[in-house]
């Protein structure tokens, strides 16, 4: 049996309006026939009353949430485009996160803020961009970004029947119509951690998102050429399990980080922040960090390709890293998304 990525979304949401008498989803295009790309579709008509289509209006929108949230209410804000979440941050930085510090612990806004990557397919500057570091560096927020299906249920249903705080869900677009093999067994990770999906000997990557699969990709090639790869799913970018990270590197000794967004003050750079600080003699060789080149993203399909790694990017600073620069292995090639 398999499950797209979207089809495990529709699920948690699902579940969540049914377990959940007062959940709602809210935002732009809910109602839409296209039901957010197809992962809540025909919700408004199942239920009528709890799916909230609204206008351009992103930060009253989240401003409704946190009232909703004091009064009761789980929200699921919708965002179709994660850039469109830049607008809530008013309410999201300054009042949702803070709410319960701010009261001493009297009031909490138990919410979800579903914000889509939309890379590829010409999306361009202001459409593309995954911006998890942004939110990641503020107390008070939990911010998660599913790689697979079980990620999806699992993390969505402890987000609405658990957690008490406002947590931020990034969902990248590519990874929506890939199927994955159905597992039924016991998530191997805390709901807001890391999870080791490979171990390995020669050197550790350190993925997220749809990055994961790229990185599970290369290590499988790069096995077959004598590189041993150790990868670890960081899930949580707000919450990465530090004794993981810091015992798989000094196994291997090595770091590779490939985010989906840039290198510069973001998830890479915490990552290093994490070894340099808790166990800098583990690194026997220097790190290095993938991500998206260092400006807003092109629109042309050619030159998008060139802006993302891909498998073939990270074979190749892997092999350098592992077996110096006159070490040549069989690459994958570039492809295009």
């Amino acid at each position: 049996m398999s499950k797209t990525y979207k089809a495990a979304i529709t699920e948690a949401m699902k579940e969540a309006m049914d377990t959940k008498s007062n959940s709602l989803i809210i935002g732009q295009g809910v109602t839409d026939f296209k039901g957010i790309f197809d992962t809540i579709k025909g919700f408004n008509k199942k239920y009528p009353n709890r799916i909230i289509e609204t206008p351009l209006a992103e930060d009253s929108v989240a401003g409704i949430c946190i009232g909703a949230s004091l009064n009761g209410a789980y929200p699921i804000n919708t965002h179709i485009r994660a850039d469109f979440g830049l607008l809530i941050f008013n309410q999201l930085i300054n009042l949702a996160a803070k709410y319960k510090y701010m009261f001493g612990g009297l009031f909490e806004i138990p919410s979800m803020y579903r914000m889509i990557i939309g890379r590829s397919w010409g999306q361009g500057a202001q459409h593309s961009q995954s911006l998890q570091s942004l939110m990641a560096h503020i107390p008070g927020l939990v911010v998660v970004m599913p790689s697979d299906p079980k990620s999806i249920i699992e993390s969505y249903r402890y987000a609405v029947q658990e957690h008490k705080g406002p947590i931020v869900m990034l969902e990248h677009r590519l990874l929506y119509e890939l199927s994955f093999e159905d597992d039924d067994s016991e998530l191997s990770h805390p709901i807001f951690g890391s999870k080791l999906e490979k171990k390995g000997s020669d050197i550790t990557i350190i993925a997220t998102s749809v990055m994961v699969l790229e990185s599970k990709r290369a290590a499988f090639h790069l096995e077959k050429n004598g590189i041993s790869v150790e990868l670890i799913n960081l899930h949580s970018i707000s919450h990465p399990d530090k004794e993981m990270i810091c015992k798989s590197i000094e196994k291997t000794g090595r770091m590779l980080v490939v985010d989906t967004s840039w290198p510069e003050y973001g998830v890479a750079a915490e990552m290093n922040r994490i070894i340099n600080e808790y166990n800098p003699s583990a690194i026997k060789a220097p790190t290095k960090s993938m991500g998206m080149v260092s400006t807003p993203c092109p629109t042309a399909k050619a030159l998008e390709d060139m802006y993302y790694p891909d498998v073939h990017d990270i074979c190749k600073t892997v092999n350098k890293m592992v077996n110096g620069d006159n070490s040549l292995i069989d690459l994958p090639k570039k492809e295009s998304m």
